[in-house]
C-alpha cells in the first residue's frame, strides 16, 4: 500500500507550496492532498487518466484556492 505517499508533515510538502503559500494555507493543502490520495485509489474516479498524485495535487491546490488567492504582488492570500 502507498501510505508512503500521504504527507505527514507541513516540512514534506512540495518545495513551491512550502515557499508560496501560508502556513494555514499549507494545512488545507496537506489535508486535500491526503484525502483525495485516498479517495482517488481507483483510477476511474481520475481526471483525464491522471496519476493518483497528480489527482491529489491537483484537488490540493483547488481546496486551497477556494480560500486563498494571489495578491497583486502575486502573494497568496486569505480571500475577503
Amino acid at each position: 500500500m502507498a501510505k508512503d505517499l500521504l504527507i505527514k508533515k507541513l516540512r514534506d510538502l512540495p518545495k513551491g507550496v512550502k515557499a508560496n503559500l501560508p502556513k494555514h494555507a499549507q494545512e488545507i493543502y496537506m489535508k486535500a492532498y491526503n484525502n483525495a490520495w485516498e479517495q482517488y485509489k481507483d483510477p476511474k474516479k481520475r481526471w483525464a487518466g491522471g496519476s493518483r498524485k497528480e489527482t491529489a495535487h491537483r484537488v490540493a491546490w483547488n481546496a486551497v484556492k477556494k480560500e486563498y488567492e494571489k495578491n497583486e504582488k502575486g502573494r497568496w492570500v486569505k480571500k475577503k
